[in-house]
C-alpha cells in the first residue's frame, strides 16, 4: 500500500478520553475510531491486524480437529429461556424485539445456540466428540466502557464448544484446547501465562485463563518461570493419544501459576527464587469444563452403546481477539510508537523515501515495493525525513527500509528493526532476503 493513498488517519495530539497506552496509539496510529460508547470501526490497518490474529487462531484450532462454523450476533429469547439464562444474565444482554413482537438478543455469548444446533444434528455416541468453533462479533452493555478495545461494548471473540460421551473425554477435549491456546499464543508473539480460575459450582480444576503479561494489567500474576520458557510449537504432541495430552497437561499444571485473587503463598514458597515471576496480566482468554449443565437443561441426549439416551458433556474456550490488539499494544510498545511482533503486524514493513523525486531513490524503492506490494507500506509522501520516521515508528511496522540519496547510488538502503533499534546497511537483494520478501 501506498501511504500517498491509504486510509491511515494518524494523530499527532494524545487524544483526551484515553487513559492507556493501547487505547492511545490505536486511536494516534489510526487503527480504530469511536462510533459511540464502547464501540469502535475498525479502520483498514487494525483490521488487517484482525484478520490476521484470526489466521492464526483457525489454523491452531484447525490442527487439533475443532471445525469452524459462522452463528448469528442476534438469538431467539427462547432458547435463553430453555436454559433458564435469559432472566438471569442482567442488563448486560441488549435485549430487541422484531416487528412482529419476537424476542430477540445481540449474543453476549453462544452456549445456548451451539447446543441447540449440535441437539438437533447429532444424535448416537458414534458422532462423538465434536468441537466447533466461530469468531464472530458478541456485545455487551458495559456499565462504564473504558480503556479502548480492552473494556467496550461490541467486541470480536472466538468462542469454540466441545461436546463428548463422558467426563474423561471432556478432559482429552480440555487438554487439546489448552495446547492449542499455548500455540497460539506463542505464535502471536506474547507470553500469555494459563492460571487456574474459578470454577464455580461446577468445581474441579478444569478453568484456565491466559493472561498476557503487560505492566497495565488489571491483575496481579505469580509464575514458575519454567511456564515462559517451553516452546509450545516445537513439543510434538499426539492429540489423539490420552496418555500424551496427559503428560502434556501435567507439564503446565505442575509449575505454580495464579493470579492475586487466587494466590497460595504457601504453595509459592516452594518455587526456588531464581525461577519466581511476578508482575500484571491481561486476560485474553478462558477456557472452562462444565459438563451437562446446557445439554441437561435444554434437553439434549444422544444415544448411547447400550441405546440408553445421555447428555454429553460440553467445554467452553474463548479467546477475545479484538482484545488481544489491545492486549499485544500494552506489552509491546514504547515512548514512540506501537512494536508489533511480525506474525500481526498490519505491514511487514514501510520502505521510507527519504527524497521522494530522486531518480536513484524512486527507482530503489519501486524495486522494493514491487517485491512484495501486499505486506509492504510504502511511504511516498512527500513529508520531511522527520515526519515518516515518527509515523513509521508510530505505526510500529517490524522493519524499516530506508531509502536516501547516499545509500541509492551504491543500491543500498538502511534496514532497521523497530523492536531494537538494530541498523543494517545492506544491498537491496540483501535486504529483502533479511525481511523474508526476497
Amino acid at each position: 500500500m501506498r501511504l500517498s493513498k491509504a486510509f491511515q488517519p494518524t494523530l499527532k495530539e494524545v487524544p483526551a478520553e484515553a487513559q492507556i497506552a493501547s487505547h492511545r496509539l490505536m486511536l494516534r496510529a489510526g487503527l480504530v475510531r469511536q462510533t459511540s460508547s464502547g464501540i469502535y470501526a475498525w479502520l483498514p490497518a487494525g483490521l488487517r491486524v484482525l484478520r490476521n490474529i484470526e489466521q492464526i487462531i483457525r489454523e491452531e484450532q484447525d490442527a487439533i480437529g475443532a471445525q469452524e462454523v459462522l452463528m448469528p450476533t442476534l438469538q431467539s429469547a427462547d432458547l435463553w429461556r430453555r436454559s433458564g439464562r435469559y432472566d438471569a444474565y442482567g442488563p448486560e444482554m441488549l435485549r430487541i424485539q422484531d416487528r412482529h413482537g419476537r424476542e430477540l438478543l445481540y449474543g453476549p455469548t453462544n452456549e445456548e445456540m451451539i447446543t441447540d444446533i449440535f441437539g438437533s444434528s447429532v444424535s448416537s455416541y458414534k458422532q462423538l466428540p465434536k468441537a466447533l468453533y466461530h469468531i464472530q462479533w458478541k456485545f455487551r452493555d458495559e456499565v462504564r466502557p473504558r480503556f479502548g478495545v480492552m473494556r467496550g461494548r461490541e467486541f470480536l471473540m472466538k468462542d469454540a464448544y466441545s461436546f463428548d460421551a463422558d467426563y474423561q473425554g471432556a478432559v482429552n477435549s480440555y487438554r487439546r484446547m489448552m495446547l492449542s491456546y499455548l500455540r497460539i499464543f506463542q505464535r502471536l508473539g506474547v507470553r500469555a501465562v494459563p492460571m487456574v480460575a474459578d470454577t464455580g459450582p461446577i468445581g474441579g480444576d478444569l478453568s484456565h485463563e491466559f493472561l498476557v503479561l503487560a505492566p497495565t494489567g488489571e491483575s496481579g500474576v505469580f509464575f514458575d518461570a519454567a511456564l515462559e520458557e517451553q516452546d509450545w510449537l516445537g513439543r510434538p504432541v499426539d492429540c489423539d493419544n490420552e496418555e500424551d495430552l496427559a503428560a502434556f497437561f501435567s507439564s503446565v499444571t505442575d509449575h505454580y501459576a495464579a493470579t492475586d485473587e487466587k494466590h497460595d503463598e504457601a504453595a509459592w514458597a516452594e518455587v526456588p527464587d531464581e525461577r519466581k515471576r511476578e508482575g500484571r496480566g491481561i486476560e485474553v482468554g478462558h477456557i472452562f469444563y462444565f459438563g451437562t449443565k446446557y445439554t441437561e437443561s435444554m434437553g439434549i441426549e444422544v444415544s448411547g452403546a447400550d441405546g440408553a439416551k445421555f447428555s454429553p458433556h460440553m467445554g467452553s474456550y474463548g479467546v477475545g481477539v479484538s482484545r488481544l490488539v489491545g492486549a499485544i499494544i500494552e506489552a509491546s510498545h514504547d515512548d514512540a510508537g506501537i512494536i508489533w511482533p511480525d506474525s500481526v503486524a498490519p505491514y511487514k514493513a514501510a520502505i521510507l523515501n527519504l527524497r521522494p523525486g530522486d531518480e536513484a531513490c524512486d527507482a530503489i524503492c519501486e524495486e522494493i515495493y514491487g517485491a512484495d506490494p501486499e505486506n509492504f507500506m510504502y511511504d511516498d509522501r512527500s513529508e520531511r525525513a522527520g515526519v515518516k520516521f515518527n509515523d513509521a515508528d508510530l505505526m510500529g511496522h517490524p522493519w524499516q527500509i530506508i531509502v536516501g540519496p547516499r545509500g541509492a547510488k551504491e543500491g543500498k538502503v538502511e534496514l532497521k528493526r523497530r523492536a531494537d533499534g538494530e541498523r543494517f546497511e545492506l544491498p537491496v537483494a540483501e535486504a529483502l532476503a533479511k525481511i523474508g520478501a526476497a
